[in-house]
């Protein structure tokens, strides 16, 4: 908030001086305040963008050295909701969680989960094989398989080390 100085006038009137300091204090103690009380806390699986909730999904990407597992959190969304597409070597994961309560005459005092569309593509590299990819839904997580081309996947051979 701005504050302001109450004092008694002198008879004669000053030209008082902008207060930019205190301007950009008073904006800085805005724009704290918004951040504290208007935005989600991190980590969080929701940015606001336009007034609409957008979920980013959290991810975990495993190589085996054969295939790529890709674990994508999507807690409380229907499996059916969820598509998987991949064109170009670009994977992409969208949906919608939906809110499923109705309201009547509920009183909330905190109401931190949100509900939306959600999209996330990734890039796979070029040793992936678009053709073999694979998808899983188990208890609000979506697993893909990615397999390799076979000819990415090599034999790990030891090299020998020799004295100099």
């Amino acid at each position: 908030m701005a504050s302001s100085d109450i004092t008694k006038a002198s008879a004669k009137p000053q030209m008082r001086q902008p207060d930019i300091f205190g301007a950009m204090r008073d904006e800085m103690d805005r724009v704290l305040e918004r951040f504290e009380n208007g935005w989600p806390h991190l980590p969080s699986l929701f940015s606001r963008s336009n007034g609409q909730d957008w979920m980013v999904p959290q991810l975990d990407i495993h190589d085996n050295g054969k295939q790529l597992a890709i674990d994508v959190d999507l807690p409380g969304v229907d499996e059916k909701d969820v598509t998987v597409t991949v064109a170009n070597g670009m994977l992409t994961i969208k949906g919608e969680k939906k809110s499923e309560h109705e309201e009547k005459g509920d009183s909330f005092y905190v109401a931190e989960r949100a509900y939306g569309a959600f999209e996330r593509s990734l890039r796979l590299p070029e040793s992936i094989d678009d053709a073999k990819l694979e998808a899983r839904f188990d208890k609000g997580v979506l697993k893909i398989l990615a397999q390799k081309k076979p000819e990415a996947v090599t034999a790990e051979r030891k090299i020998e080390i020799k004295k100099t």
